[in-house]
């Protein structure tokens, strides 16, 4: 590992504090960068978390992609989790802790929104950032890319539904182009830009030549990753200081929720028996949220300063750093995730 791979927990835990600062410092240039956006996904974003991505994007096999179908055990257990699991867990620990257990400390109303935003984040698992889990992770890129994609198909048809039912409400509307857009950017450009760089390092110098130029790659899509963290900190770093103590109060069911879903992924791959680079991100994909879809949601149901739409911003904001602590626990052995007495698949 590169000094940047070995001490990633240290350069995000600057670069939150470094987007806190910054953004207290100078609002108006993270309000200009915040504006720079397309259906509530922001470019400079979407750039930063593209850098991430594609050296993942340039490992991919599409003949090694064919035989996914042959390992089917991974597909399922992401669908299940994401799909007949995490939404409503998240609605359950809303309930519990905003209707119940804080019941004395936040009112009726705000206490609606919050349970809102946090089922809007149960329903919308992660299409973007997984590819980065599965990479810090050395999962299998052609096994990743698929779980993402039959994700991606079933979230085009079950978001609206589940989140209609968990809500409450008659006339949810998808943000299509908000969806569409993110799965352009964060699947489709990089995806196509990663198979014509892999074509021509192969037509090079083969498999070698893919492999260290993806291995020079690695420093800057960290570099991606914590400017990410540096502008969505920044982004929010006035409602960090002037609402502590709310902030706390729903980061507190999002983190049980987090660990949760993982520790159930966990159990069921360590069940199923899979391999490592199969099971890490299929742990991780529902862990993980599709922020811009819940926020773009939570802001048209609403409005942009309702509880809600908060919500799903302190979802963005303990993401990064509760993920890295589970791809440190994924990585934290040679055996990794392997079930106790299989062989090691790395």
């Amino acid at each position: 590992m590169g000094l940047f791979e070995r001490y990633l927990t240290v350069w995000v835990g600057l670069g939150i504090l470094a987007g806190v600062g910054l953004g207290l410092l100078t609002p108006a240039t993270f309000a200009a960068i915040a504006a720079v956006e397309v259906a509530h996904v922001n470019l400079i974003v979407a750039v930063l978390i593209w850098v991430m991505i594609y050296p993942m994007m340039i490992q991919i096999d599409f003949a090694a992609v064919r035989d996914v179908g042959k390992k089917p055990q991974g597909l399922v257990l992401t669908v299940v989790i994401n799909w007949l699991v995490k939404p409503f867990t998240m609605a359950a620990l809303g309930v519990l802790f905003f209707r119940y257990l804080f019941a004395g400390w936040v009112d009726p109303q705000s206490a609606s929104e919050y349970i809102a935003g946090m089922i809007l984040l149960g329903v919308a698992p992660c299409t973007a950032m997984v590819f980065v889990w599965s990479q810090l992770t050395k999962g299998d890129p052609n096994y990743t890319l698929v779980q993402v994609s039959v994700n991606d198909l079933i979230m085009v048809v079950a978001f609206a539904p589940i989140a209609a039912f968990l809500l409450g409400v008659t006339d949810l509307t998808v943000p299509w182009q908000t969806l569409l857009l993110s799965t352009v950017l964060y699947v489709v450009l990089p995806l196509v830009a990663g198979v014509l760089t892999r074509r021509a390092w192969v037509a090079r110098g083969g498999e070698a030549a893919v492999g260290a130029f993806v291995k020079a790659l690695k420093p800057w899509s960290v570099v991606g990753l914590i400017a990410t963290v540096v502008l969505l900190f920044g982004f929010q770093a006035e409602t960090i200081v002037a609402q502590p103590a709310v902030i706390g109060l729903i980061a507190i069911p999002l983190l049980i929720q987090t660990y949760g879903i993982f520790a159930i992924g966990y159990l069921g791959a360590r069940w199923l028996k899979l391999p490592h680079g199969i099971a890490a991100p299929a742990c991780l994909i529902g862990t993980s949220n599709f922020f811009e879809l819940a926020v773009a949601v939570a802001i048209s149901l609403f409005g942009l300063h309702s509880g809600a739409a908060l919500a799903t911003v302190v979802g963005v904001l303990v993401e990064v750093p509760v993920m890295l602590s589970l791809v440190a626990f994924l990585n934290r052995g040679p055996r990794g995730l392997e079930p106790v007495g299989a062989t090691p698949s790395r």
